[in-house]
């Protein structure tokens, strides 16, 4: 993973040379800039500019953050045909978000996901978002598409609550998978009402929360304004990246290596275990983009 950060021009310009090569399991291109088919591309971009100066997030900004890493995910430099290549007008989607109190899924960006899933030729009364209740959701149940999107923060439970862990509302009874520090989460990709269907997987890395003791903890003083987005096909992938900044993060916090606990193994798992996608560091090629300042990656 030694790609330089590139900048929104640097994309625009060079991205006409981008391979389309093989396909994912998730049903959409796999797209790579070296033209490696054995590498989940993952694009991390951040924007200094995220927030104002009343700490409010800026809804432009995040959208033009979301175009930029589709953008940079299926090689097209317009973001409604880049979106095209993520829906398409038959679809029926469901955004499966996050709506955990202390720290949701933005709704600016629920907004700009479903802006564009209507630019991509979705049918408005075919688009659901939701968190809890999905099973009791006629777009859910016979979705075609889904979009998985939700806040990057530690976990009492799984050591950390990614993408992986976003779909256990798909199971009746989520307590089951808890177990054995949620080593399982995989599995439940396989389910029929999931498998093949999730064409785009989104971590928020607005503020996200790198320390907490307990069930259900939220303590300010351990988020920080990294204003990233990690996006990619591969969720074992986006969420790998994505503990790599959060175990850097406590590094530099606390001045030394404090582990997660319990640990994250559901990822490692997600990839040795249940073949769902890569872990791997040298098996995934990470897209820098933006902002640069203590990227910790």
């Amino acid at each position: 993973m030694s790609r330089k950060a590139i900048t929104r021009r640097e994309f625009l310009k060079n991205s006409t040379s981008l391979a389309v090569a093989g396909t994912l399991t998730f049903g959409m291109p796999k797209l790579t800039l070296s033209g490696n088919q054995d590498k989940s591309r993952v694009v991390l971009i951040r924007r200094q500019d995220l927030f104002d100066q009343n700490k409010r997030l800026r809804e432009e900004v995040a959208t033009q953050m979301l175009d930029e890493a589709v953008m940079a995910l299926v090689g097209i430099t317009e973001p409604v045909e880049a979106w095209k290549k993520i829906v398409r007008p038959g679809d029926i989607l469901g955004v499966k978000s996050n709506v955990w109190r202390y720290l949701p899924t933005p709704p600016e960006l629920e907004r700009a996901i479903s802006r564009r899933a209507l630019d991509a030729g979705v049918k408005e009364e075919n688009i659901s978002i939701q968190d809890r209740g999905i099973l009791s959701n006629p777009v859910f149940l016979n979705a075609t598409a889904l979009i998985n999107i939700r806040p990057m923060r530690t976990h009492h439970w799984s050591g950390v609550g990614t993408l992986l862990k976003n779909y256990i509302m798909f199971v009746e009874k989520p307590y089951t998978y808890h177990g054995d520090s949620c080593a399982d989460l995989a599995a439940i990709w396989k389910f029929p009402v999931v498998k093949d269907k999730t064409r785009l997987n989104i971590l928020v890395m607005f503020t996200p929360l790198f320390h907490s003791v307990g069930p259900h903890n939220y303590n300010p003083e351990y988020t920080w304004n990294y204003n990233g987005l990690l996006a990619g096909f591969d969720p074992v992938a986006v969420d790998a990246v994505g503990v790599q900044i959060i175990a850097a993060k406590r590094r530099d916090y606390f001045g030394e290596d404090r582990p997660l606990n319990p640990p994250a193994k559901h990822i490692q798992l997600a990839d040795t275990r249940h073949k769902l996608g890569t872990a791997n560091p040298d098996k995934i090629e990470l897209i820098r983009m933006g902002w640069a300042r203590d990227r910790f990656i």
